[in-house]
């Protein structure tokens, strides 16, 4: 029963890892009741602000990762980079953790979510784990150029991709092979859009679904979202939703989970498999506004496997806007000209200090008719703007 350790009724959710995502838990679990402690990477990070309970720890030392279990009920994620032996340890233990490191895997490697969307006979692009130049050109010349090489781990945002012309581009990666092998190799999607589905699951199996998503990426990171995504055939939901919860059950994903898509149309299911996270998710931001429960109270609701909530779109349409760094250094500066821009608009800083390109916060913003969409996204481009360029911009 989650309070015994301290006799107490409403348990604690420890959260490893201190960016932005654990600190939009922290308003949720205020809500449902549930204290909320961060195992933060620094005293500067994102959610130190936000949450009382915040030891400082390296989620790479089991050590540290044992102290900070030893006071909470079940143990989550705001990223997914804690090796999974250590998290095997920690189950041998006792502990609670959720997502358990079977699911996390398959967000941490990408050759092997490749491998289970295949087993699961979902739609995956061409791909092949390639030890050297020579394995690469193989690939290339089998499937046709170009091709997409990857760093199956630590890659995100764009970050550990490259696009590789032909066998003479090919033979420039061999400095990559040096510091991972295998690699993962795909065929270049000719895709239309991406898209994007969220997933929630509890340890005891029940499921919800969001609708799906357009999202926008800019240079390797996700800029805007539109839900639901405009002009989607209903069958191509219908499916993506579907496999997506496939993914979710077969996996044994705990929590929320985030299937990111190609929409490939006329070919096949019409869409391809791209990725997965195993936590919230920058593309489901929207639902904190836009969703009857959003993605963060899902998360607790899931991990603590309590009921999940209703994933309704509040309105006809959801759009939201990420805003980066930029020549404005004092966000707060530029928020009474924001917020007037647009007084629907919801703006969710996330407490960082400002550099070129890193995500400093979002924009969220409802209306009733589908048809607004690109409305919304004008005025919450408009708010992003003066928050990233200042208010005389």
């Amino acid at each position: 029963m989650f309070g015994s350790l301290r006799g107490v009724t409403f348990p604690v959710v420890g959260v490893i890892g201190g960016g932005q995502l654990a600190r939009m838990m922290a308003p949720e679990a205020i809500e449902l009741g549930v204290e909320l402690r961060v195992l933060a990477e620094g005293p500067d990070v994102s959610a130190v602000p936000a949450v009382k309970t915040t030891p400082i720890g390296d989620y790479r030392d089991l050590e540290a990762l044992r102290a900070f279990a030893r006071d909470v009920d079940v143990i989550t994620f705001d990223h997914e980079h804690v090796p999974t032996e250590h998290l095997r340890a920690l189950i041998a233990e006792g502990v609670n953790v959720q997502p358990g490191p079977d699911a996390l895997v398959h967000a941490q490697d990408k050759i092997v979510m490749r491998t289970a969307v295949d087993r699961l006979g979902l739609p995956n692009p061409e791909w092949a784990a390639v030890d050297s130049v020579e394995a690469l050109v193989e690939f290339g010349d089998r499937i046709g150029w170009p091709v997409v090489l990857k760093t199956p781990r630590g890659g995100y945002d764009g970050k550990g991709v490259r696009i590789v012309d032909d066998a003479a581009d090919a033979a420039d990666c061999a400095s990559w092979f040096e510091s991972m092998s295998p690699l993962l190799a795909e065929a270049k999607v000719g895709f239309s859009r991406e898209l994007s589905v969220l997933v929630g699951r509890t340890p005891s199996g029940e499921e919800r679904v969001w609708p799906v998503a357009h999202t926008i990426q800019v240079d390797g990171v996700c800029d805007e979202v539109i839900v639901p995504a405009p002009g989607l055939d209903p069958a191509v939901a219908q499916a993506a939703e579907a496999a997506a919860l496939t993914l979710a059950a077969e996996l044994g994903v705990t929590g929320v989970m985030a299937a990111e898509l190609f929409e490939t149309p006329g070919e096949g299911a019409g869409f391809l498999i791209n990725e997965l996270a195993m936590r919230p998710h920058n593309t489901g931001h929207w639902t904190q506004d836009g969703s009857v429960t959003s993605q963060f109270e899902q998360h607790l609701r899931a991990v603590l496997d309590l009921p999940l909530g209703a994933t309704d779109v509040l309105g006809g349409v959801a759009v939201m806007k990420n805003f980066l760094g930029g020549a404005n250094q004092d966000i707060y500066s530029a928020m009474p000209a924001a917020l007037a821009a647009a007084p629907a608009a919801k703006v969710h800083n996330y407490g960082k200090s400002v550099r070129p390109g890193r995500k400093i916060g979002h924009v969220n913003i409802v209306a009733q008719d589908p048809a607004q969409a690109e409305e919304l996204r004008e005025q919450a481009g408009r708010v992003a703007s003066i928050l990233r360029d200042g208010a005389g911009s």
